[in-house]
C-alpha cells in the first residue's frame, strides 16, 4: 500500500540552519503526505564509525523511512549500511540513506544533482578541461558527475594528495576517456591558464569558513566557476569571478536537485522540480531578510 506519511532526517554537523526539511515537507504536503523531516546534529564524538552504527540502527527501529547524510560522514557511513546503489558503490560516499523492509540503502544524489544543474545552467559550457578543488565525498560525486558529462580532463586539487589520488582511481573505474589527474595546490593557477572551467568542493566560502579558494587574478573571462555551497549563495569566489567576467554557477542548483531526488527515492513519488524551486528561492529570501547582524554570527552550508 502506498504510504501516506513519511519520517526522514538529515545527519551530520552544522545543519541546524539547514533548508532541507522546510524543501522536503513542503513537497510531501503537495503531493498530500504527511512529513516530518528531523535535523540531528551530531557532536564531533558522534561521528565516530561506532556512534553512527548506533544511530543508523536506532533510526530504523524508530521507523524512519530514511535519511540525508552530509559534513564529514559521508564516507564514514558507506560501510555501515547493508547495501549500496551503484553510483555510490563507484563514488565511495553517499549522501541518502533509504530504509527497505530487506535493509538500508546507500544512495548518493550529489552526483546526480551536480549533473543536472550542469546540465540546465552549463549546456553548452567546455568541459575539455576542469580544476576541482576538494576530494572528499563532494568532490568526488563532483568528479563522476563530470565525467558522466564527458569531461576530457579534470585536475583535482586536495591537500591530501593521496585523496585526490583515490578519486581518479574511482573515476576510472568507470571505463570515460576522461583523464583525472591529482596536483597540488600550488599547481592551480597554471592549470587555470589553460583550464575551461573550475568547481569548488571544499568548504571555503561557507560563512563559516570564510575565504577564497584561489587567486582571482587567476581568473578569466572566458573560465566558467561553479560552487557547492549554497549559504551563502552568493560566495566571494563567485562574486569575484562574475566581476571578471565569468559565467557561475551557485550551489543552488545541486542543493535542489539532490533534494528532489532524495524525496523521489524516500517517497517513490515524482518530486515537482519547478515548485522546490520556488520554494527555495523563497526560503533563500526569507533568510536574507532574517540574517543575523554580524556580531550574532551565522552558519553556513554546502552540497555535501
Amino acid at each position: 500500500m502506498r504510504r501516506r506519511s513519511t519520517l526522514t532526517g538529515l545527519l551530520g554537523q552544522g545543519v541546524g540552519p539547514s533548508l532541507t526539511p522546510e524543501l522536503h515537507e513542503r513537497e510531501a504536503q503537495r503531493h498530500g503526505l504527511r512529513s516530518v523531516y528531523k535535523v540531528i546534529d551530531l557532536s564531533a564524538e558522534e561521528t565516530d564509525p561506532v556512534q553512527l552504527r548506533d544511530l543508523l540502527a536506532a533510526a530504523v527501529r524508530l521507523g524512519y523511512d530514511g535519511l540525508n547524510v552530509t559534513h564529514p560522514i559521508k564516507q564514514a557511513m558507506v560501510p555501515l549500511v547493508d547495501r549500496l546503489a551503484p553510483e555510490a558503490a563507484r563514488i565511495g560516499a553517499l549522501n541518502t540513506v533509504v530504509v527497505t523492509e530487506s535493509g538500508t540503502v546507500g544512495h548518493n544524489t550529489d552526483f546526480s544533482g551536480f549533473a543536472r544543474a550542469c546540465r540546465e545552467e552549463l549546456g553548452d559550457a567546455s568541459l575539455d578541461g576542469v580544476v576541482l578543488l576538494g576530494a572528499g565525498g563532494a568532490g568526488t560525486a563532483v568528479a563522476h558527475a563530470l565525467a558522466g558529462l564527458g569531461a576530457g580532463q579534470v585536475w583535482v586539487s586536495d591537500p591530501d594528495r593521496d585523496r585526490a589520488s583515490r578519486l581518479g582511481e574511482s573515476v576510472a573505474l568507470l571505463g570515460n576517456d576522461v583523464e583525472v589527474e591529482a596536483v597540488g595546490p600550488a599547481d592551480v593557477p597554471r592549470l587555470l591558464a589553460k583550464a575551461a572551467g573550475l568547481v569548488n568542493a571544499t568548504p571555503i566560502g561557507m560563512a563559516d569558513h570564510p575565504g577564497i579558494p584561489v587567486d582571482l587574478d587567476a581568473l578569466r573571462p572566458d573560465l566558467w566557476v561553479a560552487d557547492i555551497v549554497y549559504r551563502p549563495l552568493e560566495t566571494a569566489l563567485l562574486l569575484g569571478a562574475a566581476e571578471r567576467g565569468c559565467r557561475v554557477l551557485s550551489g543552488a542548483g545541486m542543493a535542489l536537485h539532490q533534494a528532489a531526488d532524495a524525496f523521489e527515492l524516500f517517497t517513490g513519488r515524482s518530486a515537482d522540480r519547478d515548485a522546490m524551486r520556488r520554494d527555495f528561492d523563497e526560503l533563500v529570501a526569507a533568510e536574507r531578510r532574517d540574517r543575523p547582524t554580524p556580531t550574532q554570527g551565522t552558519t553556513g552550508e554546502r552540497n555535501q
